[in-house]
């Protein structure tokens, strides 16, 4: 084999390993984009379906976040600053929930025995269903029992 033949050869090499070469940076570089324009698409669709179920429940949207806010300030540690801040109003916070509460209480327990509906009434109540349940499955058995013996 001659000089040229060899370099022939290897030119003829080195042109299809940079043929293949080529192909293959194109097919990762097509793969890549495939996945980049997919990751892209299923992102904006997700942030879509996000809009839709907030503009259907708004209401169940704000309770979350505020949830999450809430979980996420119990979980960080208060600084100084906010202890000096807002201690006090916490504490007013704290005291007026605890005022509504009992106000709250207080009421429906009035107007429960306005109703009487109390818990011995409760318990009145309950025992004459158990009662009546009872009756009625006497009843219902007299009955099925009278017709099997009419049948005989």
């Amino acid at each position: 084999m001659s000089a040229q033949d060899t370099t022939s050869t290897s030119d003829t090499r080195t042109d299809g390993l940079r043929d293949r070469a080529a192909d293959a940076l194109g097919s990762a570089r097509e793969r890549a984009i495939e996945a980049y324009d997919s990751a892209r698409q299923k992102a904006s669709e997700s942030g879509r379906k996000a809009g839709d179920s907030i503009a259907q429940a708004p209401l169940i949207a704000l309770g979350g976040g505020l949830a999450i806010g809430a979980l996420l300030a119990s979980l960080l540690p208060r600084t100084n600053v906010e202890k000096k801040l807002i201690g006090p109003v916490g504490q007013r916070l704290t005291g007026a929930g605890r005022s509504a509460i009992d106000a709250a209480r207080t009421a429906g327990q009035e107007k429960l025995s306005e109703l009487n509906i109390t818990a011995d009434a409760g318990k009145s109540a309950v025992q004459s269903l158990i009662d009546g349940i009872g009756q009625a499955a006497k009843s219902s058995g007299q009955a099925a029992i009278g017709a099997v013996r009419d049948r005989r």
